[in-house]
Parts: structure tokens; C-alpha cells; sequence
């Protein structure tokens, strides 16, 4: 498979090395999304909990691209114990890193090496997508209103009918790709 756009990180870079590119905000999702994983408190998930917490952060990682991401962090090896079995729990049908563990260092590595080979323009429009649930093209303000409601922003139907007419270029009352990716290139979500 082609691993295009996927660099392996060395192991042991100083996370203060991996998230120098991250935003305030960034580093802040990403700790959400790890704690929410971290069910135990112990400071690390597992490599199933790293797939559903890369999920919640908009990636979609293959089987290979985990193993691959796992290993560039923790060393290689397949199992951060050393190598050695943890018993019953390690059947060899499992993904051969599925005893390993990843702490929160670790994956501010794997989630800053992936949030910088992002395409943003295909991001925005995977979020475009989103919001035009009829697949129409356009964001019309039901659809705008619909997406507020499901996030619990309390917003009034003049200020979003306002978002919809600041970013509507070409005044047909809805929101296009383009003026989508327009707006969201000026207020530097793009």
C-alpha cells in the first residue's frame, strides 16, 4: 500500500518538538480527545482507543497507517512491554500492536505529524459535507440551523440568517463550496 504523505516519526522526539506547529486550540482538542479515552486515568490508551480517538479528530486511519503510526512513536517492536507476552490477552490474530499502550506525549506526536501532512482544503470540504445533508451543494440556513441545534449553540435565526449572507457571494441565499471555503480561508480555519 502506498504510505503517501506519511512520514515516520522518530522515537523519542520530545513532544514539545511534535507540537511546536499546534495551536493553543489544538493542543486543547487534543488532550479532550485523549482524556475522554483515557477512561482510567493511567495516561495512556490503547491502540484501539488511539483509532476511535483519532476518529473524533477527523481522521480516518487505516490498519496499516496505525501500525505504522504506533510504531514510529513507541519504537518499533510491536509491544511497548519489551517484547515480552502479556498472556492470554495477545492472540496472534490481533493487529501486532495491540498490546501497546500510547501516552499522551506519544499521541500529541502521532496527532501533530497528521495534523500537518492535512489537506485542509479537502478537510473543509469533508465539513462542507456536513452541514449539505440533502447533497445539494449548498448550505441553506435549515441547514445551518439544524448542524447549531445538534452542537447546542444558542443562536437566533437573525444571527445565522447573518452568517448565511456573509458568506453568500453570489446572493442566492445559500452557501456554495466555493463561498464556504472562502469564508472559512478568511477567518483562517483554511
Amino acid at each position: 500500500m502506498s504510505t503517501a504523505g506519511t512520514m515516520p516519526l522518530r522515537p523519542g522526539t520530545p513532544a514539545s518538538n511534535a507540537n511546536a506547529e499546534l495551536s493553543k486550540d489544538q493542543l486543547e482538542e487534543i488532550r479532550e480527545a485523549f482524556d475522554l479515552f483515557d477512561t482510567d486515568g493511567s495516561g495512556t490508551i490503547d491502540v484501539r482507543e488511539l483509532r476511535i480517538a483519532m476518529r473524533a479528530l477527523g481522521f480516518e486511519p487505516r490498519k496499516e497507517e496505525l501500525q505504522q503510526l504506533v510504531s514510529s512513536v513507541t519504537g518499533g517492536g510491536g509491544s511497548s512491554n519489551g517484547g515480552a507476552s502479556s498472556g492470554p490477552s495477545s492472540s496472534a490474530g490481533n493487529m501486532n500492536v495491540s498490546s501497546d499502550v500510547i501516552t499522551f506525549a506519544q499521541f500529541v506526536q502521532i496527532m501533530s505529524h497528521k495534523m500537518s501532512h492535512r489537506d485542509s482544503r479537502e478537510e473543509m470540504l469533508k465539513a462542507f459535507v456536513l452541514f449539505d445533508t440533502e447533497g445539494t451543494g449548498k448550505i441553506s440556513f435549515q441547514n445551518l440551523k439544524r448542524v447549531a441545534m445538534e452542537l447546542g449553540e444558542n443562536m437566533t435565526d437573525a444571527e445565522l440568517q447573518e452568517m448565511i449572507d456573509e458568506a453568500d457571494r453570489d446572493g442566492d441565499g445559500e452557501v456554495s463550496d466555493e463561498e464556504f471555503l472562502r469564508l472559512m480561508k478568511k477567518t483562517s480555519l483554511y
